[in-house]
């Protein structure tokens, strides 16, 4: 299987970072109470993604900038994603990441790591007066429910002819796992995908996702989700 056939979409909170960034953000920074209900409200779909940010957002009085920066500076990533990355390079897979997070912490963490090539799309934050004012480039009003619908960039950065393979683990994930073709999965949305009995491969770091994707490299074809080609086969005619 030639590797320039994979495409590959990796959620970034709690997959590529040890922890949810943007959540612990809001938890430092935020009104702790008032933080814990509004991620609840967002877990249990009482609230869209997008009103989740602008609450939280909200629910942080005043911050400097330079607490903000050092907490994030704080913040690890999986020291197996590194040599993912140089993975996919060695075998011309192309990789994105998908947040519905904030470029703000993202960028950084990934200039800090040597990693700032990435491609990414997630939704944008600015500081502005101790104020985060957060900006969503990607809605879409055809899925409410995401504040950056992941969907929309496989759908982008994908054809028929590709090979897509989705690596993630919560909320934001669920719906934009079932336009591709193989889904690596932990926690929430290896129970979402278990509940919903859709095809998946449990991992439990970027190693585990390397040995998988070597063993499919190694088939002269790979065999498309059925599932998934319908959804965006719908995707592409909506457009």
């Amino acid at each position: 299987m030639d590797g320039s056939k994979l495409k590959v979409f990796v959620d970034f909170d709690g997959t590529i970072t040890t922890e949810d960034v943007g959540d612990s953000i809001f938890r430092k920074f935020g009104e702790p109470q008032l933080v814990e209900i509004i991620i609840d409200d967002l877990h249990q779909d009482k609230i869209s993604s997008r009103k989740c940010w602008d609450l939280l957002c909200a629910s942080v009085n005043k911050i400097d900038e330079t607490d903000l920066n050092k907490f994030i500076d704080e913040k690890k990533v999986d020291t197996t994603f590194k040599p993912f990355v140089n993975f996919c390079d060695e075998n011309k897979i192309e990789l994105f990441v998908l947040s519905d997070g904030f470029d703000y912490y993202i960028k950084r963490i990934l200039e800090r790591e040597g990693l700032s090539g990435l491609k990414f799309f997630s939704n944008k934050l600015r500081v502005i007066s101790g104020k985060l004012l957060p900006e969503y480039p990607y809605f879409n009003p055809d899925y409410p429910s995401s504040a950056n619908p992941k969907q929309n960039h496989i759908i982008n950065n994908s054809s028929d002819d590709d090979y897509t393979i989705y690596i993630g683990d919560g909320n934001s994930d669920k719906e934009a796992a079932q336009y591709c073709d193989y889904i690596f999965a932990k926690n929430s949305l290896l129970k979402f995908c278990e509940r919903e009995r859709i095809s998946y491969w449990p991992f439990k770091d970027f190693n585990d996702v390397t040995i998988r994707i070597k063993e499919l490299l190694s088939k002269k074809r790979l065999k498309k989700r059925h599932q998934a080609q319908i959804k965006r086969k719908h995707a592409y005619e909506a457009e």
